[in-house]
């Protein structure tokens, strides 16, 4: 058995993941875990970038001897360097105000319409254009010479080699879908030099190997190779949904955010997709994630925050015992995209759309968790309608595989069988891209039938009232503006 690290970096922690292959068997451990928490500064929200960094070489310390090392992350979030290679101060945070207004500023130069279809990214503020946008009169974007992605930035610490991975990169706006590569014809009319970004590599591309210093500080004995794997943590994700050979799926990757829809194998770029806020980012072998982001579980993690962290199996069970839809709220609201007073935002949506307003913590979750199985079932509904390709189940991975409720009420709302888990399934689509680059296991398919034979999986059948969800989804929709 070979043995991989997996660098994984989450919104609110980083961990590094030891992954074992052999012929028929994977193995996850966990190194080493460190917090990841922003800063907010007098500027602005920021990333301690180099707090992550000091996580990722105690993680290797920990892990002893690994044949590889590959990171996936957060999208959209960049380091700045300088002509030497020194980073221009910490990277800010997708959750920072800067973006505020700017999406205005862009669609002067380029329509959202045109937009859409020469890139397939769905409208989210935070995405690296706006963060360029807003950048632009800047004195650090002036002084950059080179732009790297979060994973990509860590990967150069470690190597010395920089590159951009070109999952990750889908996401900034300014990759063409079609052609997997830049979209030089949006970047010219907004005035954004890609000469900044290194050169585009993919999943299982090399990307080096440890710097002598970093094999000193770690304990290791090189060489060690660096491997590029799906570097937006959902590409690496979705590469480790265990669906089985020819079966027509959908997937929800969930934690702070759920990520619903389809993988296609080309870009679904109408008029329509765009109205619906889908987006097309790129996966592994040239797969294209038709997706939806939904705020996800940061909605309850805020509220746990606001409460002083009570238990959260206790409020689980508080918010079993809930009646079914009694207050749901958008959970694409952008309302709910900044930190702080969670509970308030969420009384005062129920409280504008005429809805009983929850008085208990069980009654905050349980509404929290309705509202997310709706926006699952309104996300997958339409993947299927945009792209007019029908599923036949819906796979859960990622953290909230842990919440059974949460994926009772998916089933229930969607009205098609659930199958949860592998709950480290960033990680695990981590390991394989490597050990499929160093040739141990072999095509998409297969990397899934490994993933199938050896992780816990559990399966929910959909039941209730499945009028009760369609009038809650028709009741949300009415208390639209």
């Amino acid at each position: 058995m070979n043995s991989y690290a997996a660098v994984d970096l989450g919104a609110s922690s980083g961990r590094v993941m030891v992954g074992r292959v052999g012929p028929d068997s994977l193995e996850l451990t966990e190194a080493h875990r460190f917090p990841n928490r922003p800063v907010r500064v007098p500027e602005g929200l920021r990333w301690d970038v180099l707090g992550l960094y000091a996580g990722v070489l105690d993680g290797l310390r920990a892990a002893g001897r690994v044949d590889s090392v590959g990171i996936d992350g957060w999208a959209v979030d960049y380091g700045l360097l300088d002509a030497e290679g020194a980073l221009l101060g910490n990277p800010v945070h997708y959750r920072d105000a800067r973006t505020e207004g700017v999406a205005e500023k862009v669609w002067a130069s380029v329509p959202p319409e045109e937009l859409y279809a020469a890139t397939g990214i769905q409208y989210a503020p935070f995405n690296t254009l706006y963060q360029l946008t807003a950048a632009r009169s800047t004195a650090q974007l002036a002084a950059a010479r080179r732009l790297l992605l979060i994973p990509d930035l860590l990967t150069y610490w470690l190597t010395g080699e920089q590159g951009t991975e070109l999952t990750n990169a889908s996401t900034t706006q300014l990759v063409d879908p079609r052609t997997r590569t830049w979209s030089y014809d949006v970047a010219a009319r907004l005035g954004i030099d890609l000469e900044l970004f290194a050169p585009l590599r993919r999943p299982g591309d090399p990307a080096g190997v440890l710097r002598p210093e970093v094999l000193e500080q770690t304990g290791l004995s090189g060489p060690v190779p660096v491997t590029a794997v799906g570097s937006h943590d959902t590409a690496s994700a979705v590469a480790a949904v265990p669906a089985g050979d020819g079966e027509r799926f959908a997937y929800i990757c969930t934690g702070t955010w759920s990520l619903a829809g389809l993988e296609l194998d080309e870009p679904v770029l109408t008029e329509e997709s765009r109205a619906a806020n889908f987006t097309n980012e790129l996966g592994l072998d040239g797969t294209v994630r038709h997706l939806r982001n939904i705020m996800g579980l940061w909605l309850l993690q805020e509220c746990v925050r606001a409460w002083g962290d009570p238990d959260l199996g206790e409020l689980l069970r508080e918010a079993a015992e809930v009646p079914a839809l009694r207050s749901v709220v958008d959970a694409q609201d952008a309302a709910f995209l900044a930190p702080g007073r969670m509970p308030e935002r969420i009384a005062q949506a129920c409280r504008a759309s005429g809805q009983p307003v929850p008085a208990t913590r069980g009654e905050f979750t349980r509404c929290i968790l309705d509202s997310l199985a709706l926006a699952h079932r309104r996300a997958i509904g339409e993947a299927q309608r945009l792209a007019d390709h029908p599923v036949d189940v819906v796979h859960i991975v990622g953290g909230g595989t842990r919440n059974a409720l949460l994926c009772r009420l998916t089933a229930d709302a969607c009205g098609l069988p659930v199958v949860a888990g592998p709950t480290e399934a960033a990680a695990l689509g981590n390991v394989l891209v490597q050990a499929r680059a160093h040739g141990l296991v072999g095509e998409r398919a297969g990397m899934r039938r490994l993933i199938a034979r050896t992780q816990p999986l559990t399966r929910y059948e959909p039941s209730g009232d499945a009028a009760a969800w369609r009038a809650a989804e028709a009741r949300l929709a009415g208390a639209a503006p």
